[in-house]
């Protein structure tokens, strides 16, 4: 029997009419559940703490050949309601652009990968298991949504022995880039405590400024590297600089600074903690101000050696858009720093030149396109 083919368009407007700022699940989980049960997935729900999660797979349980798609239903917040033109979660559509948080990012990706699963199932009955992955707490602090799910699959015996993320890859045009790894993320917060003075008698005091000024200046003005094979050079941001001191003629006690480093595949976050504690020692050896560096890491570097995996997709984006795309490392992190520890993973997905903004906005024919990809996908790969 051959189904209609599933609008993901409209999915997507559904989907973004579900009010789903991390961590609310606004019924988005819901929805797709209903769904993937109607084309006869085997649904869970894998929450964990405030997080919602939905694990579905069609297909035998173990099989050596499964396919995943992972992705997330969650956005960010809307910022100012009122600067919006269309309501936020009113999934507005006009002149073929379709209006909402999460147009882009990402709830288009997820309504396109769910649209070509169901319609693969229905219509073609894949020698092989049909996974997907989909999370509520990819943009929050991510402890919650994918690492629950593949720690719920590694205890259920569940697996994935490749999966595509779903999130935003081209910068521009629809099948210019794909992602095969993610630079590391690393932030650490830095505190300068020193001994509170009058400003006119500098010598009776230790100015934490001074030695903030100093460190941060030689942070940034480091090269951490060139860039590596696949990467480019890493790069350190210096986030904030702070004493809350609102007085001209103290020196405060203490003053705090914060730095972001995006870091390729020269570096692990311990060797780059060790580097900054050891530029801290340094300055405080010279000022004589105490100095504590706090590192919180968000994700290693990791990449997807170009092959089988790359190459299925490749073919399928040349394939529909003639635009063979870039493998790239570029951009922030994505929740594919958690399941290459589980398999083979890439990225790809439409244009996000509007993901966060006011007024985010998707053009409707690339979420055809993205189905369209995924579906060819699907059929290249349990060929």
């Amino acid at each position: 029997m051959t189904h209609s083919p599933l609008d993901p368009v409209a999915l997507t407007a559904d989907l973004i009419r579900c009010p789903t700022v991390t961590p609310d699940e606004g019924g988005a989980l819901q929805l797709l559940q209903w769904l993937l049960e109607s084309a006869g997935f085997e649904c869970w729900r894998v929450d964990r703490g405030e997080t919602s999660n939905l694990f579905a797979r069609w297909g035998e349980k173990g099989h050596a050949r499964s396919f995943g798609f992972n992705g997330h239903t969650d956005v960010v917040p809307v910022g100012d309601a009122d600067a919006w033109t269309k309501p936020p979660f009113g999934a507005v559509e006009e002149n073929g652009l379709l209006y909402g948080r999460g147009a882009t990012d990402m709830k288009s990706g997820v309504a396109a990968f769910v649209a070509a699963a169901v319609d693969h199932v229905r219509n073609s009955a894949p020698d092989g298991a049909l996974i997907l992955a989909i999370t509520g707490d990819e943009e929050g602090d991510a402890t919650d949504g994918t690492v629950a799910l593949l720690d719920w699959m590694q205890a259920q015996g569940e697996a994935m022995s490749v999966c595509l993320v779903g999130e935003p890859t081209c910068p521009e045009e629809m099948g210019e880039m794909m992602k095969i790894g993610r630079r590391g993320s690393l932030n650490a917060r830095l505190t300068f405590r020193g001994v509170q003075g009058h400003s006119a008698y500098p010598h009776r005091a230790k100015n934490p400024c001074h030695a903030m000024a100093r460190l941060v200046d030689r942070l940034a003005s480091s090269e951490l590297d060139q860039g590596t094979e696949h990467f480019d050079a890493s790069t350190l941001a210096v986030v904030t600089m702070d004493t809350g001191n609102s007085a001209t003629n103290v020196i405060p006690a203490e003053a705090r600074a914060g730095v972001n480093i995006r870091f390729n595949d020269a570096h692990s976050g311990a060797s780059l903690t060790d580097w900054l504690r050891a530029e801290a020692a340094v300055v405080a050896t010279e000022t004589g101000v105490s100095i504590t560096v706090d590192v919180r890491i968000s994700g290693e570097s990791f990449l997807t050696p170009p092959g089988e995996l790359s190459d299925l997709v490749g073919r399928a984006v040349e394939a529909e858009t003639g635009r063979q795309p870039t493998l790239s490392t570029s951009g922030g992190t994505s929740d594919a720093r958690f399941v290459k520890d589980h398999c083979p993973v890439v990225e790809f997905g439409l244009v996000g030149r509007t993901m966060h903004q006011v007024d985010e906005h998707v053009d409707t024919r690339q979420i055809r396109e993205l189905k369209a990809i995924y579906a060819r996908i699907l059929a290249d790969y349990f060929a």
